[in-house]
């Protein structure tokens, strides 16, 4: 297991032993195990579910070869320079041009990409972003982040019905007060940067993987800038996107001009330096 795996699970065990600490707030002993029940049978459903899930979410159509014969052909080509199934491919009707991947392992995964990528980007610029796409499926990054994504969500539930509820304790001096209020507003930051922890040790990767995958890792830093030009200047949001899935798109969906505060807490790395480390790959690849 290489260090990015153990940070991912180190924070995975993080999140659901905040989740355990709101059960036990909200509920007790009885909360904490209700919490702990519900976190587990929570991670199942996502991890059967995330494909469908996602894709029903953003509003992404499935296609066929005869519907979308260059996308489908370039998704093919480049699962097959991957090593993976060939995944389902599904278009989303948005002018904003942004692309994600889904599905709890390479045998059930989805690429989505808007209408708005292919009118945007060259051709070899969508490769290197679906490129990018492929690496998390194959190296199962969303899982991941749907699970963590699912967890964050939980968390911030729990807290905000401990406010309304308030909760009780198997101690005979019951909550106490400053903890209970301290954990109720701490926990669901607490959860959230986590969440974008686990997001941001994966999208280096991805980039990486996917700048060996197209072949050229310039392709994927080109489809970068162009990506991060719209969304940053962007007045609108992409319709279809929530909070709760933005980690999942290659670009944060929600990082246009207006939305400086959830700069603060995004779920992606910088994209200049992001674009600075695929361009370095590119000169050790020796490719322009």
């Amino acid at each position: 297991m290489n260090m990015n795996n153990i940070k991912t699970v180190m924070l995975m065990v993080l999140m659901a032993v905040i989740m355990m600490l709101i059960g036990g707030l909200v509920g007790g002993r009885t909360g904490l195990t209700v919490m702990l029940f519900f976190s587990i049978a929570m991670n199942l459903y996502s991890y059967w579910c995330s494909d469908s899930l996602v894709l029903r979410w953003s509003g992404a159509q499935e296609v066929t070869r005869e519907e979308a014969p260059q996308l489908y052909a370039l998704v093919e080509n480049l699962a097959n320079r991957a090593g993976l199934p060939m995944p389902k491919v599904c278009i989303i009707d948005a002018d904003e041009p942004n692309a994600f991947a889904t599905g709890r392992n390479p045998n059930h995964a989805a690429v989505a990409v808007t209408t708005g990528i292919m009118r945007v980007l060259d051709y070899n610029e969508i490769s290197g972003v679906l490129a990018h796409e492929l690496a998390h499926v194959k190296n199962r990054d969303i899982l991941t982040s749907t699970i963590a994504s699912m967890m964050a969500t939980v968390i911030s539930y729990a807290a905000q019905f401990f406010m309304f509820f308030g909760g009780s304790s198997d101690d005979d001096d019951g909550v106490n007060p400053i903890a209970a209020i301290a954990m109720m507003i701490l926990a669901p930051i607490a959860a959230m940067l986590i969440q974008m922890a686990i997001s941001r040790s994966r999208e280096y990767e991805a980039d990486h993987d996917g700048g060996e995958i197209c072949g050229n890792p310039n392709y994927l830093a080109d489809g970068l800038e162009k990506i991060e030009y719209y969304v940053t200047h962007s007045q609108e949001t992409l319709p279809s996107a929530k909070p709760a899935t933005a980690n999942m798109y290659i670009v944060n969906p929600f990082e246009g001009s207006g939305k400086a505060l959830t700069k603060l807490f995004s779920t992606h790395p910088d994209t200049a330096e992001r674009i600075a480390r695929l361009r370095e790959q590119a000169r050790e690849m020796c490719v322009r």
